[in-house]
């Protein structure tokens, strides 16, 4: 290692620790989630038992919150008619998070627990209400 390639490595570092502590890009992550709820007019209820055009996805338990953020972008990637770049986005920033455990507070386990689903309305809000929370 030669020494032009020190201050990279310490920067790099420090990227990884704050960005370790703070969660991921909280503020990122809440410009691209008020984004969509902006654009989204799905506000059609979510009945688990009932078959419909509206998409129901995890409302996560306290811990669970990324694997299940993980899960819900996901579907929405893959159930979206047409491919959505902020979508995917959400989804591969969750991942990251998950995958590497840099956000401990949200990651109690990587298996999502939920006791209810919500349309994309209200999955986007408990995205963007546990960002904010995060970020005061």
């Amino acid at each position: 290692m030669n020494a032009s390639m020190l201050p990279y490595i310490l920067f790099s570092c420090l990227l990884l620790s704050v960005q370790a502590e703070g969660c991921g890009i909280v503020r990122e992550i809440i410009r691209y989630t008020e984004r969509l709820l902006d654009n989204s007019s799905v506000s059609c209820p979510c009945r688990q038992t009932d078959i419909s055009s509206c998409s129901c996805l995890p409302i996560p338990e306290r811990g669970h919150e990324l694997a299940c953020f993980v899960d819900g972008t996901k579907y929405l990637m893959e159930n979206n008619e047409s491919s959505n770049p902020v979508i995917e986005r959400l989804y591969w920033t969750f991942q990251a998070l998950l995958d590497r455990n840099l956000c401990e507070r949200l990651a109690y386990s990587n298996q999502c627990q939920y006791e209810t689903k919500g349309n994309v309305t209200e999955f986007l809000e408990k995205i963007l209400t546990t960002y904010q929370a995060i970020e005061k």
